[in-house]
């Protein structure tokens, strides 16, 4: 299953993008960052069977073990791609929040888009190795 990071705003050379790279280069799942501007731009068209997750601070918590276990169901139910959307500075309409099959957050905090997008990436590879029954997501 394809994992999908699609956000809002360009990251550019910085800490957090070597962050995000560290993690990407880890997960051993296929992997597709889009990055769009700030404001416009679309989302790219959902061509097979896939689960749209939206990053939102109002979302309830999930464990790393969850997360894992909700991408292992959805990878072994044939969906063939994950996207998670990271939005504007605004955040998600609540059309779009409606219709999201999850909307994932870390915590009630607001996290800045670039830590947000590490944070994330770290938590895909982390799930990807608990599937894996890598031992290393225990110790964090």
């Amino acid at each position: 299953m394809l994992l999908h990071i699609i956000a809002r705003g360009r990251i550019a050379r910085s800490p957090e993008a070597d962050l995000v790279d560290r993690y990407v280069k880890r997960i051993a799942w296929p992997f597709r960052l889009t990055e769009l501007p700030e404001r416009g731009g679309s989302i790219p068209p959902v061509l097979t069977p896939c689960r749209n997750v939206l990053l939102d601070e109002r979302a309830a918590p999930m464990s790393s073990e969850a997360f894992a276990a909700l991408l292992g169901g959805w990878r072994d139910s044939g969906a063939r791609e994950a996207r998670f959307v990271i939005g504007a500075a605004d955040g998600h309409g609540e059309g779009a929040r409606a219709g999201a099959d999850l909307l994932l957050g870390f915590g009630t905090m607001t996290w800045p888009h670039l830590l947000a997008r590490a944070m994330l990436a770290e938590q895909l590879w982390r799930a990807t190795s608990i599937l894996a029954g890598h031992p290393y997501h225990r110790s964090g």
